[in-house]
């Protein structure tokens, strides 16, 4: 029973030739664009493209290389006003044969996270649709957006601000007041 691929672009590695590079180039059309921007939680997305390829690296490996492309729409971490951000990166993923996963409580990650094993497909879509989630902005900002300063304390008891919390806030003060001052030096 043959399987069925994830999505349309999925490139199946047992049928990727081994001597040329296997091109794609993704530019989803504006009902996917909405649905893309409605599962990353975006107020829209105006643009999106992957181009790149895959080819063989070695004898047994796999590296994708591609550019993602985007103009996505957030709103403001602190006005929820709209925020347009553009996006350009390069992605590249090595889908190696030799592939372990270290399976332990604690494990570091390793030094070069574009390393993964090598899938039955190899689908372009979803490395797009993860690239573009990794890409985005955490807390975008309007222009001028400035995140202001909250108080709040039980009544008749003096709010605590942040310039208080500072432990070096009244450093400069007390520096001052050890200092002999010149008026009191005996002639």
């Amino acid at each position: 029973m043959k399987q069925s691929p994830p999505s349309p672009s999925a490139l199946r590695v047992a049928e990727l030739p081994q001597n040329t590079k296997t091109p794609f180039n993704l530019r989803p059309d504006a009902p996917r664009l909405k649905e893309i921007a409605e599962a990353l939680d975006l107020l829209g997305l105006r643009k999106l493209s992957f181009v790149g390829d895959v080819s063989a690296e070695g004898s047994a490996d796999w590296r994708l290389t591609a550019k993602l492309g985007a103009t996505v729409v957030q709103p403001c971490a602190v006005t929820l006003e709209p925020v347009t951000t553009r996006i350009d990166v390069p992605v590249t993923r090595l889908f190696q044969s030799d592939y372990s996963e270290i399976e332990a409580p604690e494990v570091e990650m390793p030094d070069d996270e574009t390393l993964e094993p090598i899938p039955t497909w190899i689908d372009p879509d979803s490395i797009m649709l993860e690239a573009l989630d990794l890409n985005l902005p955490l807390y975008p900002r309007a222009a001028g957006a400035e995140l202001g300063e909250v108080v709040v304390t039980e009544p008749g008891v003096t709010p605590l601000r942040d310039e208080d919390a500072r432990p070096f806030a009244g450093l400069a003060a007390l520096k001052d007041q050890l200092k002999p001052s010149t008026d009191d030096t005996e002639d």
